[in-house]
């Protein structure tokens, strides 16, 4: 009985704990954008920045869309970072 209190005390504190700058996604299907002919990761993200920043729209996109670098080819569908 004492085992399973002290598991269940346990279970809840690792419940509660985040990785901090790990915010979760809002719900819901995030924007996307079509790559066009000459455009680079830096045009779209300078387009669609915001107020977030260009540099950080970069590597928000790079995030969503599992990009190891940041060449972009046209015709490939990228996920935006929604605007806050």
């Amino acid at each position: 009985m004492l085992f399973c209190l002290l598991l269940a005390v346990v279970g809840g504190i690792f419940t509660f704990v985040a990785v901090p700058g790990q915010a979760a996604d809002p719900p819901g299907s995030a924007p996307v954008v079509v790559v066009q002919p000459g455009d680079t990761l830096w045009d779209i993200a300078t387009r669609h920045s915001g107020a977030r920043g260009r540099d950080a729209t970069m590597e928000e996109i790079r995030r969503l869309n599992h990009l190891d670098g940041y060449s972009v080819d046209a015709g490939q569908r990228l996920a935006l970072p929604r605007q806050r």
